[in-house]
């Protein structure tokens, strides 16, 4: 079964930084964008085996909502 899972990425001084807020403390890392992606897609697929099937359904039913706010800085 094919499922979705949001994935947050983050340069950083070593690269990108990339993790899934659905699965706590899932997270991976790549000297580029493509190479964090495949890493955590290769993580939260292992991640999800260590999971029931109603773990699984639970925490990717999670809705993860992304946005800007503007600040005074």
């Amino acid at each position: 079964m094919t499922r979705k899972a949001s994935v947050l990425i983050e340069k950083d001084e070593h690269g990108f930084y990339a993790w899934c807020p659905e699965l706590k403390g899932c997270q991976s890392q790549g000297t580029t964008i493509e190479d964090a992606l495949a890493n955590i897609r290769e993580a939260i697929e292992l991640y999800l085996e260590t999971l029931s099937e109603d773990e699984r359904d639970a925490s990717l039913s999670r809705e993860i909502l992304t946005t800007t706010v503007e600040v005074h800085a």
